[in-house]
């Protein structure tokens, strides 16, 4: 077995290699960015990989990865599964693995508290590989912090030289980080991206789809050929902000945006159904009465009644999407508005109802996944005529 050095031409789909005491840690926004908000929250989400992965081609039948993991674990609740790594063989999904051990994340819901205890590098083992020249993926843990220690092969590594597949920059939540999906590669931008056959860089982060005029100066700064944001949800859980400061965020955010890329196909999705909040009030809270059963939910605490002096719904919000991308698409041709209610409707909950009144579970992710790319990608959608 050979050791091939981790360098950013075998990564894809991260912003940002930092170099740790064990190796490099993968990072979704830039350090910049990470400097201006000392959240806990951002910094735990936009380290989880979601949408990272090492790529690379090879004649290779053994591949080892040495990862530095760090698990959560929630005070009440039943342990959390691994991460899963899922490895793509010319584009195809060959095998999938979790690597045991690493740090600990203890988080208490109910105080706030978090404790850090560090753990052991853990390895990662696919064996069989087809004994010819391939491209090989690593699709890193979408919700599990991961510095990566060690690659091994048993025959020389160089990178996938470019194929021309167009760059797909998306921003959303926790939706689009993958919440409940099974895989890294089957988060719903995942599975719309394989499906188009463009390449993902994934800024979805949990909890943290805030409108962050940091968060749109990553977007102006990435290279792509089609973006997409993903905006309402995360707005409403914190209560973040009234209507009066809603519509000139959108607009900043987007202006933004725009600095850096005048003339891409951008696509603004509003919300996926969620009936707590779609005519009630955030903030949300979580519902603690099921945890040790390995069950949480999620409950609205406004009031309806308080939409009349601003506070924001998704019904409120969806509405203010779609006047703010009309008007602006007067003068922006490459500007569209997509309801996120057609990935995510009423009767998509009835058949496949949000486990925590949330998030989508892995069947919805799947859903949602074929019907973005059936409605963006297609010759003639928002993002189709650019992406083939």
């Amino acid at each position: 077995m050979r050791t091939t050095p981790l360098t950013p031409d075998l990564l894809r789909g991260a912003l940002d290699l930092e170099a740790t005491v064990h190796g490099l840690l993968p990072h979704r926004l830039p350090a910049r960015a990470r400097a201006q908000c000392a959240d806990p929250q951002l910094a735990m989400v936009e380290s989880q990989p979601a949408g990272v992965r090492l790529v690379f081609r090879t004649r290779a039948t053994v591949v080892e990865l040495d990862t530095l993991p760090t698990k959560r674990v929630y005070v009440g609740a039943p342990p959390r599964p691994d991460g899963v790594y899922d490895l793509l063989v010319d584009g195809r999904l060959a095998d999938s693995g979790r690597v045991e051990g690493g740090n600990t994340l203890t988080i208490d819901m109910t105080t706030g508290s978090v404790e850090h205890r560090p753990g052991e590098v853990g390895t990662l083992r696919f064996t069989g590989l087809p004994d010819r020249a391939k491209d090989v993926e690593i699709w890193l843990p979408h919700n599990e912090t991961t510095e990566l220690v060690a690659l091994r092969t048993d025959a020389p590594v160089e990178p996938v030289p470019d194929r021309g597949r167009k760059v797909w920059l998306h921003h959303g939540s926790s939706i689009s980080h993958g919440s409940d999906a099974a895989s890294p590669t089957t988060t719903w931008p995942a599975l719309a991206a394989s499906l188009a056959g463009v390449e993902l860089i994934n800024l979805g982060l949990s909890g943290s789809a805030l409108l962050d005029p940091f968060t749109a100066r990553t977007l102006r700064d990435t290279p792509a050929d089609l973006i997409s944001v993903k905006i309402g949800i995360n707005l409403v859980n914190a209560d973040l902000m009234r209507l009066r400061a809603f519509g000139p965020a959108v607009h900043g955010f987007l202006d933004t945006v725009r600095d850096g890329h005048p003339d891409t196909p951008l696509l603004v999705v509003s919300p996926i159904l969620c009936p707590v909040h779609e005519d009630t009030p955030g903030p949300s809270a979580p519902d603690f009465s099921a945890l040790s059963e390995g069950r949480l939910r999620f409950r609205a605490t406004g009031d309806p009644a308080e939409t009349a002096s601003g506070k924001l719904t998704l019904s409120v919000i969806r509405e203010e999407l779609a006047r703010i991308v009309r008007e602006r698409a007067a003068e922006d041709p490459n500007l569209h508005y997509l309801d996120g209610r057609d990935l995510y409707g009423e009767a998509d909950f009835d058949e496949l109802p949000l486990p925590d009144d949330l998030h989508p579970d892995a069947a919805a992710h799947r859903r949602m996944g074929e019907r973005f790319a059936a409605r963006a990608f297609t010759p003639g959608g928002p993002l189709g005529d650019r992406a083939a």
